[in-house]
């Protein structure tokens, strides 16, 4: 494929609710959109990065600057576009991975458009839909949890996760227990916000029979999640640590972790999300897919993601309603507790041009 140009839109998803977790509120996501144009078909890519460098160290206007002027430049020098060349030709840029991603997968999305091949038969996904979990996040109390809670249970939910943070976790895990019982497959999410000096505190939780313990430490500190996991009887599972294959084979060959969180934007695309699997697979150990209040484009890759054969715990691949009214794309629905993995070339699914148009701030067009 011959690059034609990159539209870059932005655009203002409010939430349904607010959703808190250790390191901040979001009340609405500020969305870096990519179309990117070829002689022969286009793609969409997604951005996950926040409005601020709370997460990790990316934020959304910088991801634009990195795209417009580093990364769309050194795709134009590319004689033929395809997501391998596009991926090595973003690598000599130190950092941004969440930038890159986005970038990977517009060039992926539309080179498999015309291709006629789907972003899951490309990953190599072994199922037609896959179990969806959902992320709860902080409460102002644990009635209004445990309501939260009930309601999604309702839907069908295949697994819930807590968000947690000092001062909020003990308690609220064993009211939903005490509430729902032991048959409610259950975990946590510290999102990096306690010490190995909690240790004898986390360790509490293990009273809960908990699936596992999700990024209770620094991104940067797998030595003290090793130390960690020979102190919890529940599993540790990395998510902000876990930054690309390599990462992955750092941390389980210093035992700091026994489930690994894959979020691709995380890892830089797509491609190596699929790196991140295979590894984990190797090493024996199970992964699931992580969100990041997607649109659903990026929910319709991350699910083709989630449906490969070492995805076998329910991801974050919740339904449409989950965080938005309206979606920019048909909505992802829920039934008996999963969600059906596209099937159509690309991404399977593209926006309403209607919807997008009402949720849009701005558009810049880039020629190649």
């Amino acid at each position: 494929m011959k690059l034609d140009g990159v539209e870059l839109r932005r655009i203002r998803m409010p939430l349904r609710a607010p959703f808190r977790t250790s390191f901040g509120t979001e009340h609405e996501r500020d969305v870096l959109l990519l179309r990117l144009v070829t002689s022969e078909s286009e793609g969409w890519g997604e951005c996950v990065a926040m409005s601020e460098p709370l997460y990790s160290a990316e934020h959304v206007d910088g991801a634009a600057e990195v795209i417009r002027r580093f990364l769309l430049p050194a795709l134009s020098e590319l004689s033929t576009v395809d997501a391998s060349r596009a991926s090595h030709a973003m690598a000599r840029f130190k950092g941004h991975p969440m930038a890159k991603a986005a970038v990977e997968m517009a060039v992926l999305d539309a080179q498999l458009r015309a291709a006629g091949t789907s972003f899951a038969t490309h990953l190599g996904a072994v199922r037609e839909t896959v179990p969806a979990g959902v992320s709860v996040g902080i409460a102002d109390s644990v009635p209004e949890l445990l309501d939260t809670v009930d309601g999604f249970l309702a839907q069908g939910y295949a697994r819930v996760k807590l968000k947690i943070e000092p001062g909020w976790d003990v308690a609220p895990v064993r009211a939903v227990r005490e509430r729902f019982g032991d048959d409610v497959l259950l975990q946590v999410d510290a999102n990096a916000a306690y010490t190995l000096a909690d240790a004898a505190h986390l360790a509490r939780l293990d009273a809960f029979d908990l699936l596992l313990i999700e990024q209770p430490l620094a991104e940067d500190d797998l030595r003290d999640h090793a130390e960690l996991a020979g102190r919890l009887r529940t599993p540790i599972c990395l998510d902000e640590s876990i930054t690309s294959a390599k990462a992955a084979a750092d941390a389980i060959a210093l035992g700091a972790c026994r489930i690994v969180n894959i979020k691709p934007g995380r890892v830089g695309g797509y491609l190596e999300a699929r790196r991140v699997h295979d590894v984990c697979a190797a090493n024996g150990l199970p992964v699931w897919c992580g969100g990041m209040l997607e649109t659903g484009l990026g929910r319709a890759a991350n699910i083709a993601l989630a449906a490969l054969p070492g995805f076998v715990l329910p991801g974050d691949t919740s339904a449409s309603d989950r965080y938005y009214t309206q979606d920019v794309t048909a909505p992802f629905v829920l039934a008996d507790g999963h969600v059906r993995v596209p099937t159509g070339p690309g991404l399977g699914v593209t926006p309403d041009v209607a919807v997008l148009a009402s949720l849009t701030t701005s558009t810049h067009w880039y020629p190649a």
